[in-house]
């Protein structure tokens, strides 16, 4: 089974090496083929939740990117898809982003969305991909950071929010916010809500493998 090395961005400064490399974890988990090595950015304990946290996070996310060696692709682990542009055109290798990759995959399995995310605004390629038929709200009432969701109160708020959402019509709940998957919530929300909960972390990982596997065939034909 060939290997692909995957860097994977962190957008909040986990000092915490578990904490680091658990969206990694994941995706090995998921797709044995990905080798993934995590990095996270300076000065940013409390992650990307607004615009100018965002504004402060993209120079320091092109600026790790750009110093990677020996990577198939790049991943930024964030639904905001912060530089992820930007290092399309800097890069020569797949550069992936959690936003993106969670909104395609949401419009395989319905019509109408839930967007739950700990923003009030929905992030750009949310509402690129899905455009008008997006159920409101998206944010989480009390919960701003990715911090938050690591508490008891944080996952209770997010598993209402869902209920919620469902009952408001939503065939499909796309996850915005990277923190739901390290909190692991994508399955208890589907068991409880009985429809499908897509997980950022899953979803990036799924692109980035069909990235690099498409990059590598059309490089050895």
């Amino acid at each position: 089974m060939k290997k692909y090395n995957i860097g994977l961005i962190r957008v909040v400064s986990f000092k915490d090496e578990k904490l680091l490399n658990l969206h990694g974890d994941i995706i090995e988990r998921c797709y044995p083929n990905l080798n993934v090595v995590s990095k996270a950015i300076p000065d940013q304990p409390f992650g990307i939740h607004d615009d100018e946290t965002e504004m402060l996070a993209v120079p320091k996310i092109i600026q790790l990117a750009k110093e990677w060696k020996d990577l198939d692709g790049i991943i930024v682990s964030c639904a905001g898809d912060p530089a992820v542009e930007e290092l399309k055109k800097i890069l020569d290798i797949p550069v992936v982003g959690a936003g993106e990759s969670t909104a395609l995959l949401t419009r395989r399995y319905g019509d109408i969305y839930g967007v739950l995310g700990i923003t009030k605004e929905i992030p750009r390629a949310y509402r690129r991909i899905l455009g008008t038929d997006i159920i409101w709200p998206c944010d989480v009432e009390g919960v701003t950071s990715t911090l938050d969701l690591m508490t008891e109160a944080g996952r209770k708020k997010v598993i209402e929010r869902a209920i919620q959402l469902k009952e408001l019509g939503a065939q499909v709940i796309a996850l915005a916010c990277t923190g739901m998957a390290t909190i692991g919530i994508a399955k208890e929300l589907e068991e409880i809500c009985q429809i499908p909960v897509i997980d950022p972390v899953v979803a990036e990982g799924l692109i980035a493998l069909y990235e690099v596997t498409r990059r590598s065939e059309v490089n050895e034909k």
